[in-house]
């Protein structure tokens, strides 16, 4: 009995990375469940259903994902979250823009993914198993500050994949991907994505890569004031249903993704530590 009960206590005490991570359908290109809508529970730092990422819209490019094991991981971080006590377990950065990276993290940070090449040109390439969660990266080029140069493997688009989810958040994407980027990103149920129309890609190709992707939830980013935010609305309104639920986070899990492809508006909200 004592055995047992030590047992049980062990299981209780392992740490986030350690739990297993349920398998995804990045590359299964696996539809949705007919029928079923995403959910929208409670807020930053709150318990998480088994199997259920939340989904923080922080600012511009910048996202909070959180799993029920407690892993978190901040896309596009310049450096700042908000007023919450938090050192995230992960964060990934783009440099096309000073507002999607910062040069100096947070030596407390256990890993930073820096998502353009090294000085040498080395594309970079990451593959971070953290159990629960599995974080891996796809080159992109992006043009440069002329608008008429490229900077080879200068973005990445970063997949998190959790909870039987593909997350991508596709960065400061300046091309529609090629066949092999394409096969390299496989099915993603939810993207981030750029919606500014003219800093990243241009709204039709915007929409072109999206309507490919074919993800059960897209959400908006990138985007400065409603002007671009309704262009790109209304562009990609008779492929996909819109959404706007008037908060800043998305609670959401493979079993309970939309049936018909859905924009999820998500209004930027600086993180607060839980009262």
């Amino acid at each position: 009995m004592t055995r047992l009960i030590v047992l049980v206590l062990a299981l209780f005490a392992l740490p986030a990375a350690a739990q297993d991570r349920r398998p995804s359908h990045c590359i299964a290109l696996a539809d949705a469940a007919p029928g079923l809508e995403y959910v929208q529970l409670a807020s930053y730092g709150a318990p998480l259903l088994d199997h259920t990422v939340r989904i923080n819209y922080i600012s511009h490019a910048t996202f909070l994902i959180e799993t029920p094991g407690g892993l978190t991981a901040a896309t596009d971080f310049t450096g700042f979250l908000g007023a919450a006590r938090l050192t995230p377990d992960v964060v990934t950065m783009n440099n096309a823009h000073e507002t999607h990276f910062t040069a100096f993290p947070d030596p407390a940070i256990p890993n930073v993914l820096q998502g353009w090449a090294d000085r040498e040109g080395t594309p970079a390439d990451h593959h971070l198993d953290l159990g629960e969660m599995l974080i891996r990266n796809v080159p992109t080029d992006v043009r440069g500050y002329d608008r008429a140069t490229v900077r080879k493997n200068g973005n990445s688009i970063f997949v998190f994949e959790v909870a039987g989810l593909c997350i991508g958040h596709l960065g400061h994407l300046h091309h529609e991907p090629d066949p092999a980027q394409y096969a390299a990103l496989g099915r993603l149920d939810v993207v981030m994505a750029p919606v500014d129309g003219g800093m990243t890609l241009d709204l039709p190709t915007m929409i072109r890569v999206l309507t490919r992707l074919r993800s059960s939830v897209v959400i908006p980013m990138h985007w400065f004031g409603n002007y671009s935010l309704e262009r790109f609305l209304v562009g990609i309104g008779e492929e996909f249903d819109v959404t706007r639920p008037g908060k800043g986070f998305l609670e959401v899990s493979l079993r309970a993704l939309p049936a018909r492809p859905t924009v999820v508006v998500l209004e930027p909200t600086m993180l607060r530590d839980p009262e």
